[in-house]
């Protein structure tokens, strides 16, 4: 009789044949968890965690992989473990491939509501000839007999709707209020919806947020379309700088993205944009100014200050973007041109400021903002860590999709690997490419300075240069194959290299060193789904115990979410702004030689 599985917190459940392992159940039910050794238990990736029923005995090679302080809390191997009864487990977000871990980020967020929009319904008598008052007197009047609220001015969209709209709904109608503006109308069963946004330089990623429970109804990512025109920020803004017309082309397109979450995240719920009345985006300086079509020159020249630095709240429609009528759009404070909103949202999102001990952390994209807290004291710096870690200018990097390569290792010669979607391989995302860097290091195919040995059989000579066959013939060179260029290691080095160098500013600007560190915070659409163990091999991270190091997804998304639930996040995103120390890695003395020997490779 087969048994009943649930994977917490995806959401999936069905029936396990009792000969089957979770591992099975797992494949059958759509869960996609990491298994690099196809299931033999030799790898550990697969972890599960038992919440309730009961699992076979523990096997020898789960003793092996798990350490004592996992098995004590009921952690287990799903290809080494049988169900014997009905069975609930929680999947830890590292045992999940990339778009899993990326669909249960959306958690609730933990913060007291108290959103900019409140709500009013509103049961009004029609005109007659012994009532002449207009629509809008009306209104502004039920509102304030019937709740007691004042309403001082009613948004020019709403007016242009507002007649036909009332007598459609048999004057029976919703107001939504903001700071005494009535920017909306809607029928009485109208959802409250918020949308927040991540608009990142490579990504963006949109919450769609119940603004009664602070639950999120859906989130969905996007490539920034802005992409087109440059895969880093300072080809954006050359861009832009071209003419008028390129910056309205480089708005555009930022604000078609955000329109496109929109549209898709309400079709799921079965609403409209138009039924979403407040928004929050966070991202960093240049995309801030990109798409508020702000002065960009400034900030690629010395001394890299933003335009504004401020909170800003503007209508939504006056970038063009098409919500409810009066809708705004709320955008948290930068700090320096090259650390914005999402660098706040994130230290909002995790509390940094009250972190006791010495707190590290990173936000790792194309642009790579680090916090330092040390004893609640913020420094931050950004460094210019590049796309080759999210799969661009790397031979056969792309994009976490069906079919990439995401987890990797080495044993002897052979190359274990999983697939998102268990899809055959066509390339290499980026945590991916940072597997196959640490594996190909500690097995010594690459040296300390990233020099490719030339006498692995794996590697070959392609084009002049030696690269390691991961997928394919290394004998073969005309044949199809997936491999890891001489090139493609340099890249990844100057990625590595800029973020290293990051991290020993800070600690240098307060007299500590890497052991200093009492926790390493990661995030980012990078960072969140990367090896720890393999990152501290090559030298990205600090040599710390693994238990020291927390992966949290998106922060500058929850952090924008919190912002758009509550006016005192918001508030408090203004004092973080203020916080922080800003340095400017160009202003670092000996910043050329500390970025050299960051290059190097090892820990």
């Amino acid at each position: 009789m087969p048994h009943h599985i649930e994977f917490e917190p995806i959401g999936r459940r069905g029936p396990c044949a009792a000969e089957g392992t979770l591992l099975d159940a797992a494949r059958e039910l759509g869960v996609d968890l990491v298994s690099l050794c196809g299931g033999q238990g030799t790898c550990g990736r697969c972890k599960v965690q038992l919440l309730e029923g009961q699992l076979s005995p523990l096997t020898p090679m789960e003793r092996e992989r798990l350490s004592p302080q996992e098995l004590q809390a009921g952690y287990r191997l799903a290809c080494c473990a049988y169900p014997r009864s009905d069975v609930k487990l929680a999947v830890p977000p590292e045992s999940l491939s990339t778009p899993q871990r990326t669909q249960v980020e959306g958690q609730a967020v933990s913060v007291a509501l108290d959103p900019m929009i409140q709500y009013y319904q509103l049961q009004m008598s029609p005109p007659s000839l012994n009532d002449l008052a207009s629509d809008a007197r009306r209104t502004a009047d039920a509102l304030e007999q019937q709740h007691g609220v004042h309403c001082t001015t009613i948004d020019i969209a709403l007016l242009r709707d507002i007649s036909p709209a009332l007598r459609d709904w048999g004057w029976r109608a919703q107001a939504a209020i903001r700071n005494g503006e009535c920017i909306a109308l809607h029928p009485w069963d109208t959802r409250h919806l918020g949308l927040a946004v991540d608009l990142g330089t490579t990504k963006v990623a949109g919450y769609l947020v119940d603004l009664d429970t602070g639950d999120t109804l859906a989130s969905q990512g996007l490539m920034n379309p802005q992409i087109a025109y440059g895969e880093d920020v300072i080809s954006r803004i050359t861009c832009a700088l071209e003419s008028s017309e390129k910056a309205g082309e480089m708005q555009q397109l930022a604000v078609e993205a955000i329109a496109l979450l929109s549209e898709e995240l309400t079709t799921r719920i079965g609403a409209t944009p138009n039924d979403i009345v407040d928004a929050v985006v966070v991202g960093n300086t240049a995309m801030h100014h990109l798409l508020l079509r702000l002065p960009v020159e400034q900030l690629v020249r010395a001394p890299y200050v933003p335009a504004v630095s401020s909170a800003l709240d503007i209508k939504a429609r006056d970038i063009g973007l098409c919500l409810a009528q009066g809708a705004y759009l709320h955008l948290l404070p930068n700090i320096a041109g090259y650390v914005g909103a999402d660098h706040v949202a994130m230290i909002l999102s995790m509390e940094l400021w009250k972190a006791e001990g010495t707190v590290l952390a990173l936000d790792i994209g194309t642009n790579t903002e680090i916090c330092l807290s040390n004893h609640g004291a913020l420094s931050s710096v950004s460094c210019a860590s590049g796309p080759a870690f999210e799969g661009a200018h790397i031979k056969h990097g792309m994009r976490a999709a069906a079919g990439a390569i995401e987890r990797l290792r080495l044993v002897g010669d052979e190359v274990q690997y999983h697939t998102i979607g268990a899809s055959p391989p066509v390339g290499l995302c980026g945590s991916g490419v940072l597997d196959a860097l640490a594996q190909l290091y500690l097995a010594g195919v690459i040296d300390h300075s990233g020099r490719m040995a030339k006498d692995h059989p794996r590697v070959r000579i392609n084009k002049g240069q030696p690269e390691f066959v991961l997928i394919g013939e290394p004998d073969d060179v005309d044949s199809p194959c997936i491999a890891i260029t001489q090139h493609d290691v340099r890249e990844l080095q100057l990625a590595k290299g800029a973020m290293h160098t990051g991290i020993q500013v800070l600690l240098e600007a307060h007299g500590l060193s890497g052991q200093d560190i009492d926790e390493v915070i990661i995030a980012g659409a990078f960072g969140s789904y990367i090896d720890i163990s393999n990152a501290i091999a090559v030298g990205m991270l600090p040599s710390l115990p693994l238990e020291r190091f927390r992966q949290v997804g998106n922060a500058a998304g929850t952090g924008a979410r919190m912002a758009l639930v509550s006016r005192a996040q918001r508030a408090e995103a203004v004092q973080i702004a203020r916080r922080v120390r800003y340095i400017e890695l160009a202003s670092v003395a000996n910043f050329q030689n500390l970025f050299a020997q960051s290059m190097y490779l090892g820990e």
